[in-house]
């Protein structure tokens, strides 16, 4: 189990390491997956996987749970301080509009894995399609904003991390104790 926490932490973290340095424009960031990259969107939903009351959020900026599942920041925060950009708002938020979409979406949901049936007992949570549907939406409504071809432009050239997977094994090592394997 420690070492589903781990690996995707190294792994975003040497993300960090090789990222280049911050460029004169702002890239797009997009971020897919689980509670080790969810920046708040379970906070939109009526689950139990929600992360919006203390220890959560006690070593953020702000000291309070912003919905991330850590004290402090969470990989994407580190990516982006890293890069220079500001963070990319959770898909759910209502603050997700306009010029902000520029910036790129967090479409992470705490609870998910790479099967469907992985966090079924948080009844509502975005599953990966789901989340890779709510990016088709992000791309209608930022085409609205700055046209097909700049759309285009943003999409292309944005940063994108996948974090999932931890789910599927405590899932898999919970039935299997469950069964007495």
């Amino acid at each position: 189990m420690v070492a589903a926490l781990v690996v995707p932490l190294l792994v975003g973290l040497l993300a960090v390491a090789a990222a280049p340095a911050p460029a004169s424009a702002a890239r797009a960031f997009f971020v897919f997956g689980d509670s080790l990259v969810d920046n708040g969107n379970n906070n939109y939903l009526i689950t139990t996987a929600r992360a919006d009351a203390p220890p959560y959020g006690i070593d953020y900026p702000t000291h309070q749970a912003t919905g991330r599942f850590s004290n402090g920041l969470n990989i994407p925060d580190i990516i982006s301080e890293h890069l220079g950009a500001e963070p990319a708002l959770p898909y759910l938020s209502p603050e997700l509009r306009g010029d902000k979409l520029l910036v790129g979406a967090n479409f992470a949901s705490a609870g998910v894995g790479i099967l469907n049936d992985t966090g079924v007992q948080f009844v509502n949570i975005i599953r990966i399609g789901d989340q890779l549907q709510y990016f088709r939406e992000y791309q209608r409504k930022l085409r609205a904003l700055v046209g097909e071809e700049q759309a285009k432009r943003i999409v292309n050239g944005a940063l994108v991390l996948i974090t999932l997977g931890g789910n599927d094994f405590v899932n898999l090592l919970y039935n299997l104790i469950k069964l007495g394997l």
